[in-house]
């Protein structure tokens, strides 16, 4: 059995644990609605429409990049 001592310690630990979290907690939520509230920051998905042209955009750019003078040989042979 531990003392009534260390009880006390522990239980007077463990609610100012939960208060600093409850405290935290709210000031977070206050911030985060009051962002929100003023700046609404349209989100797109991953994979969103100007990320796919982005990405198309990039490989088209590469490709051509790595492919481009065998592509002009073969050209330039009639192929």
């Amino acid at each position: 059995m531990i003392s009534v001592l260390a009880q006390e310690r522990l239980l007077g630990a463990a609610l100012g644990s939960l208060l600093t979290g409850g405290v935290v907690f709210q000031q977070r939520r206050t911030i985060y609605k009051s962002i929100n509230q003023y700046e609404p920051q349209p989100t797109e998905p991953i994979f969103g429409q100007k990320s796919r042209q982005e990405f198309a955009h990039m490989w088209n750019k590469s490709v051509d990049n790595t492919f481009g003078g065998m592509i002009e040989y073969l050209s330039s042979r009639g192929w």
